[in-house]
């Protein structure tokens, strides 16, 4: 199966990317709309993307919907702020962690899309709670970077379609990118966006 004919087939089956996919795949993204896929990269995890939207409303609600804001409120307030989500204990400290990685460590977006990819993926690898996924999908969606997000629904099109034996997060990322043979952070966002889409149709 040719990886990037099989792109093209979702496309065609499911065009532009919609849903939560409309902002996290939006080219070019505002400063704003760059912080709100990071604190959605974090409330995502192990949660229905339905109850992140309640977590980002009460966020957004309350004037708090930016990386700044989250770093100088009370880790309480935050708690009950994003309490939706699932796991809101373990995501407000991981939150906190992160924003602060990238406003007072990075100097904020647009200084943290300059750091080198090998740099910053390190670094955010480091932050408690964050793990390869997650950094990617940070990497991948708001600073723009060429590295492909592995996750169980790749990893089930990986197996459908019987595209390697080898399913370790590192040798499917490398399988990923050079199978479509070019470094393109858009194609990497609707690829795997598109492999999402459709594991979710295969589900129901």
């Amino acid at each position: 199966m040719d990886i990037y004919l099989l792109y093209k087939n979702l496309k065609k089956k499911y065009g532009k990317p919609k849903g939560q996919w409309a902002l996290w795949c939006k080219r070019p993204k505002t400063k704003e709309e760059i912080e709100q896929v990071i604190i959605e990269s974090v409330l995502t995890q192990r949660a229905n993307w339905k109850n992140v939207c309640y977590a980002v409303s009460n966020l957004k609600n309350n004037g708090l919907l930016s990386l700044e804001k989250i770093v100088s409120i009370k880790e309480d307030e935050l708690k009950e702020l994003i309490r939706p989500s699932g796991f809101y204990k373990v995501k407000a400290k991981r939150l906190k962690e992160l924003c602060n990685f990238v406003v007072n460590e990075c100097g904020g977006v647009e200084s943290a899309k300059k750091i080198s990819l090998e740099i910053i993926r390190k670094n955010l690898l480091s932050l408690n709670g964050i793990g390869e996924e997650t950094a990617d999908d940070i990497l991948l969606y708001a600073f723009e970077k060429p590295v492909f997000v592995i996750d169980e629904y790749t990893r089930r099109l990986v197996k459908r379609y019987n595209l390697t034996d080898k399913l370790s997060y590192k040798h499917l990322q490398e399988f990923f990118e050079k199978s479509l043979g070019k470094k393109d952070y858009a194609l990497y966002q609707d690829f795997h966006a598109l492999i999402v889409i459709d594991g979710k149709e295969e589900n129901r």
